[in-house]
C-alpha cells in the first residue's frame, strides 16, 4: 500500500508489514498504545512514515542485522538483540532494512505513550523548561530498568483482560522514566526565533482544549498571548512545532478517538462533541488523521 509522510500512532502498525500477533484495546490501553509483531527474517527496504507521538521499539526475541536511513542518506548498521530498544522521537519519514542472523523468530513490541501523558512528565521533570525539552531518538541501546518497564507492558498485553489501573501505573512510570533519562532541553528553537513562555503556552493550550468545539478564534488567542496574530503564530509554531490550527484539529481528532471508543454516542454526536456540524467535513479530517473511517476505527477493539 501507498506509504504516507506522516500517520497516527492507531495506524502506525499497518505499515511495519509482518504479522500482528496481539494489540492492546480498551479503556484499559487509554494512556498508552501497544502491540507485538512477527516480523519477516529479511527486508530489502521498509519505508515507514513520521508520526506525532515519540514510540519505543523492543526486540521481544531474535537477533538481526539492522539498518535504518533518513532522507535518502547513509545506512547506519546496529545489531539487534532481545532487549534491544529504540525511541524514535517522532520527526521525518525513514528507511529501514534487515537480515536475521539466527534462527530464532524475529519478534518486536511497539509501545506509544499518550502525548499528554507525556507532556506531563516533561513538566514534572523539566518545570517551566517543559516548553523546551524534547525526547531524543537512540537506536540499538539496552535499560535494564526499561526492559523490566516493558517486560509488565507485555504481560498485561498478554492477559485476556488488561488492568487499566496498573497500565496507568506502569505507562506513567515509563513516561516518567523517558522523560529523566532521554530528554533535553532545546532553549532556541531550530529557526533561532523566539517562543511563547511555558506558563502562556500551557494556558493557552489548555485554553483550546476546553473550547474545542467552538469555531477556531485566532484573534481571541492572540490577545491572551498578548501579540498580533502574526506574531502569535510565529511564536505557537516555535514552541509547539505546528501552527495553532493544526494543533486544534489534533485536540479534535485525540478527543474523537477517545470517544469513539469509550462511549456509544453516534459519529454524528461525536463530530458535533468535537466541533464539526458536518459529518462528511469531520469523516474526511478523521481519516486523513488516523487512515480510518470514524466507524472502522470504532470497530478496532
Amino acid at each position: 500500500m501507498p506509504v504516507p509522510q506522516t500517520t497516527s500512532a492507531e495506524a502506525f502498525e499497518r505499515y511495519v508489514g509482518g504479522k500482528c500477533l496481539r494489540v492492546g484495546s480498551g479503556e484499559a490501553w487509554r494512556d498508552i498504545k501497544a502491540w507485538t509483531i512477527a516480523l519477516p527474517r529479511i527486508v530489502d527496504v521498509l519505508h515507514l512514515p513520521s508520526v506525532s507521538e515519540p514510540f519505543l521499539a523492543w526486540t521481544i526475541s531474535g537477533e538481526v542485522e539492522f539498518q535504518e536511513r533518513e532522507s535518502k542518506g547513509p545506512w547506519i548498521t546496529q545489531r539487534l538483540t532481545k532487549g534491544s530498544f529504540f525511541l524514535t522521537s517522532g520527526g521525518a519519514p525513514y528507511d529501514c532494512r534487515w537480515k536475521a542472523v539466527t534462527p530464532e523468530p524475529f519478534e518486536s513490541m511497539a509501545v506509544f505513550i499518550a502525548l499528554p501523558l507525556l507532556q506531563r512528565a516533561m513538566e514534572e521533570v523539566f518545570g517551566d523548561d517543559a516548553v523546551h525539552a524534547q525526547l531524543r531518538s537512540i537506536s540499538a541501546f539496552t535499560d535494564v530498568a526499561l526492559n523490566s518497564l516493558m517486560e509488565r507492558v507485555h504481560e498485561e498485553l498478554m492477559r485476556r483482560h488488561a488492568s487499566p489501573l496498573f497500565l496507568q501505573g506502569i505507562a506513567q512510570a515509563i513516561a516518567i522514566h523517558l522523560a529523566r533519562n532521554y530528554a533535553e532541553t532545546v532553549k532556541e528553537s531550530h529557526s533561532g526565533s523566539p517562543s511563547l513562555p511555558g506558563f502562556k503556552l500551557r494556558q493557552i493550550s489548555n485554553w483550546m482544549a476546553e473550547h474545542m468545539a467552538e469555531d477556531f478564534n485566532l484573534d481571541q488567542l492572540a490577545v491572551q498571548a498578548g501579540v498580533s496574530k502574526f506574531y502569535f503564530i510565529r511564536l505557537f509554531k516555535n514552541a509547539m512545532g505546528v501552527s495553532p490550527s493544526r494543533y486544534l484539529l489534533k485536540l479534535r481528532m485525540d478527543e474523537a478517538r477517545r470517544l469513539l471508543r469509550e462511549t456509544k454516542r453516534s459519529v454524528v454526536d461525536v463530530a458535533l462533541d468535537v466541533g464539526y456540524a458536518n459529518p462528511s467535513h469531520f469523516a474526511r479530517f478523521f481519516r486523513r488523521e488516523t487512515g480510518l473511517s470514524p466507524s472502522d476505527y470504532r470497530q478496532q477493539r
